[in-house]
């Protein structure tokens, strides 16, 4: 199995893991669990999710810095993955 492979298994797998949590949460809400409950079932996933994102933001910087053919170009990587950084982070 390739690198990239096996770190699309990893974050499939997060993710229906986070799906399993958000229905988790919406038969809290069904069942109506305390409000405290399922706000800490809610940042469980949140984290969950923020954890994939910045899986992914590395992949990317990975991908980028690894592409560069020079130093200009491993700072163009950089700067774009700030950018995500700054729009989605």
């Amino acid at each position: 199995m390739s690198e990239k492979e096996d770190h699309q298994r990893s974050l499939i797998a997060r993710l229906r893991r986070v799906e399993g949590q958000i229905r988790g949460i919406q038969g809290m809400i069904e069942k109506e669990s305390s409000c405290e409950q399922i706000a800490h079932q809610l940042a469980a996933a949140r984290r969950a999710l923020d954890r994939a994102f910045y899986e992914m933001l590395a992949c990317s910087m990975k991908v980028e810095i690894s592409a560069a053919k020079n130093t200009a170009d491993a700072k163009l990587a950089g700067e774009h993955v700030s950018r995500l950084l700054a729009k989605y982070g």
